[in-house]
């Protein structure tokens, strides 16, 4: 503060000196003043006078300033009319631009243009009456291009219902090509590091490639030009529709119009055809109209936003899905084809797999795969079994004759025979086996190839497929072949030479059930060693069919008896036998001969049941020819006639027609009818009577009411016969005799009835 009170005197000391300084001056200016101010006084009078003289000299001057200033106003005015026409002939122009967009369909510019003028040159001009009319002029043409767009948007959507099969063609080709791509180039790698996809067995050249065939009829085979869903369909009225809305503010109703307009097409889409199942053409055409209504749905998703959504797809995939099973499972059910069956699947996994590639879930159309697999299966075993009955129609039932190596190769080829004494034996030779069996052998690699086609592309494992082919190779083992073969057994012109055949042809089939293991196996890399690796149900197919074929055998045998036995015409009332055995059991027995010679290609097991069952039933007809209760008498020498005839059933048992039997087992099959002959032809029967029951007895095998019955029509025939008996003490004799047995015989029959 000290400082600042010296600064002050001192800056008080500098002022007065400055004053001091200046104070003579400003007496200096007064004084002068105060002389100027009579000239000033006289100036003012001769200004005044100037002033009056101008006034007079400037009147005409007024006057042309005003009409300077009228013309300053007009010059104004018309810069202001100017400025006024330059301000609203923008909005002419735009009006006009706007006319012409709007001739021009360029409604989406139109709009916009509109918009600017409502927004920009409008304002400017709004006090015009022009502008009115425009401006209440503006909301009709919003009105028009609004139905103009959703007309073309019907036009859009009517275009692309008739064009939805060509987009989903094009889809479903690029998905084919596609997968084709893939899939030559997973072989060319499973080559490159080793990996077989079928290991050699004798598999056709062809089967080696992955066959994609689905129909598809291309167009320009050597085009590169890749075509997409743009390429196909103008989506412009969509885009113009959506922005106009969207200009317009209501692009809900849009959005609400089409998701509704498409969801009625999408239900025609659908709608399949009364006739679909017949052609593939039909699957075809239906399986291309819903790529295409969802390949349109899938490129608006990614090129609009809002105008369908994700969920909306979902959504209306999932109905569609649903339909399409339906339709499919029960159009399918009519498929008979097997080949239309197969097609059928191969449109289905392209179909599925360009969904798929579009983002679809498409997991419920590959479960729906295997329902017509198992259908597919069906047909295939129908068909299989019309290809086995001709093949047994046309089999001649004879072992193949080869008379070189060329033609013993060619049935090796054919078929896994494996005879080291058939390949030592010098040509001409023969295989055991018929023709029927390498054609089966071969059919039922044939259905494996066929099963084997539906198993692709299904994206399962190796171990599925090898599953699935060994269940429906089951299937066709026990239930086609097998019907196929008790059929043919079951058939009247089989004969016993046939049905032999047959027995051997099982024995073959059934030991080659090992190589078609092998077979699948090679095809699918599944070793058989796998804990869950069906087996092939051969052993037991082929052992039924062997068991129906040997009671079929069994069965034929005894009729082709029965008919010898009914060409018998013996003469019951012979008094003496002829001296040889009856032509018809001759006959007979060169006949069992023959056919036992044949038999003994058969199991030894066999051979003896049939000839064990043959001469059983050959003696039960023998004994009931005796028995027969049209028979009323039979004279001494008919038994002896008899007699010969059963000595030559026991001889042909004695002479071993089939080995194997062990001692007189045979023979024990006449036992009944040798009993009862020797004891009519010796007439011992007080022996038979007294030893009768024990175990010991001669006669064991002899029943009482049978020996009754025979002694009872030798009695009838001695009373007619011996009309003088009672002339003849031996007749008498044998007549008192024969009514003692008699009497004997039915206490003893009787007695047994009481005990039993």
């Amino acid at each position: 503060m000290e400082k600042l009170d010296a600064c002050i005197r001192n800056h008080d000391k500098e002022i007065e000196k400055m004053c001091n300084f200046h104070h003579q001056g400003f007496v200096d200016a007064i004084t002068e003043l105060l002389k100027v101010r009579t000239d000033a006084e006289k100036l003012k009078v001769q200004v005044t006078d100037t002033n009056r003289r101008f006034q007079d000299a400037g009147k005409e001057v007024i006057v042309q300033t005003e009409d300077i200033i009228r013309c300053r106003i007009q010059q104004r005015n018309i810069t202001m009319v100017v400025e006024k026409l330059q301000l609203c002939l923008p909005v002419l122009e735009m009006y006009s631009k706007l006319k012409e967009q709007m001739s021009a369909k360029r409604y989406y510019s139109a709009l916009k243009t509109m918009e600017q003028l409502e927004n920009v040159f409008f304002p400017r001009v709004s006090q015009y009456r022009f502008c009115q009319l425009m401006i209440e002029n503006l909301p009709k043409l919003r009105e028009d291009i609004k139905e103009i767009s959703m007309s073309d948007l019907k036009d859009f959507l009517e275009s692309i219902r008739k064009h939805s099969d060509k987009i989903g063609e094009t889809a479903m080709k690029q998905a084919q090509q596609q997968k084709t791509f893939s899939v030559v180039l997973q072989k060319q790698n499973n080559i490159k590091f080793g990996k077989n996809v079928y290991i050699n067995d004798r598999i056709p050249e062809e089967r080696n490639e992955v066959e994609l065939k689905y129909g598809f009829e291309e167009e320009d085979e050597n085009e590169e030009e890749v075509l997409t869903v743009q390429d196909l369909v103008d989506f412009s009225p969509v885009y113009r529709c959506l922005h106009i809305h969207s200009v317009l503010g209501d692009e809900e109703t849009f959005e609400n119009y089409y998701r509704k307009q498409r969801k009625k097409q999408a239900r025609l889409v659908l709608q399949p055809q009364s006739n679909m199942h017949e052609t593939v053409d039909g699957y075809r055409r239906y399986f291309t109209q819903i790529v295409g209504f969802f390949v349109v749905e899938d490129h608006i998703l990614h090129v609009t936003q809002g105008l369908v959504t994700r969920a909306y797809t979902d959504e209306l995939w999932n109905m569609a899905l649903s339909k399409i099973i339906a339709v499919l499972r029960a159009h399918s059910s009519y498929c008979t084809d097997p080949d239309l069956v197969l097609e059928l699947k191969n449109l289905i996994v392209i179909f599925a797999d360009t969904l798929q590639g579009y983002g679809f879930p498409v997991n419920r159309l590959f479960d729906l795969l295997f329902e017509i697999r198992d259908q597919y299966n069906e047909t295939l075993l129908k068909k299989w079994a019309g290809v086995f009955r001709d093949i047994f129609e046309e089999d001649n039932y004879s072992p193949i004759p080869i008379v070189n190596e060329e033609e013993y190769k060619v049935v090796i080829s054919k078929f896994p025979f494996q005879d080291p004494d058939l390949e030592k034996q010098s040509f001409p030779k023969k295989f055991p086996m018929s023709q029927s069996v390498p054609h089966i052998y071969i059919q039922v690699k044939e259905f494996i190839y066929a099963s084997l086609k539906f198993s692709e592309s299904l994206h399962r494992s190796s171990t599925e497929i090898d599953d699935m082919l060994r269940k429906s190779t089951n299937l066709l083992l026990t239930r086609t072949l097998s019907s196929c073969l008790l059929n043919l057994i079951r058939k009247p012109h089989i004969g016993l030479t046939e049905l032999v055949q047959i027995i051997i042809n099982t024995t073959h089939l059934e030991q080659a059930c090992k190589y078609l293991e092998d077979f699948i196996t090679n095809i699918t890399n599944i070793s058989q060693e796998t804990v869950h690796t069906t087996r092939l149900y051969g052993l037991s197919t082929f052992k039924d069919a062997r068991h129906a074929a040997e009671g079929e055998i069994y069965t034929k045998l005894n009729q082709k008896i029965d008919e010898f036995v009914q060409l018998a015409d013996y003469d019951w009332t012979m008094s003496e036998p002829d001296g040889r055995a009856s032509g018809y059991l001759m006959d007979l027995i060169n006949f069992l001969r023959s056919i036992f010679q044949v038999f003994t290609h058969l199991p030894g097991k066999v051979a003896q049941t049939a000839c064990m069952s043959a001469c059983q039933h050959l003696s039960t007809s023998l004994m009931q020819m005796l028995l027969d209760n049209e028979l009323k008498q039979i004279s001494m020498g008919a038994v002896q006639q008899f007699n010969l005839d059963v000595i030559q059933c026991e001889l042909f048992a004695s002479s071993e027609p089939v080995p194997g039997f062990q001692g007189d087992t045979l023979q024990l099959a006449f036992i009944d009818l040798r009993q009862l002959l020797d004891l009519f032809m010796v007439w011992d029967w007080s022996t038979y009577l007294a030893d009768y029951g024990q175990p010991a007895s001669k006669y064991l095998r002899v029943n009482p009411n049978t020996a009754l019955t025979l002694l009872e029509k030798m009695k009838d025939t001695s009373k007619k016969n011996n009309i003088f008996a009672q002339f003849r003490k031996n007749d008498r004799d044998k007549q008192k005799l024969i009514e003692t047995v008699v009497k004997q015989l039915r206490s003893l029959v009787n007695g047994m009835s009481q005990h039993t």
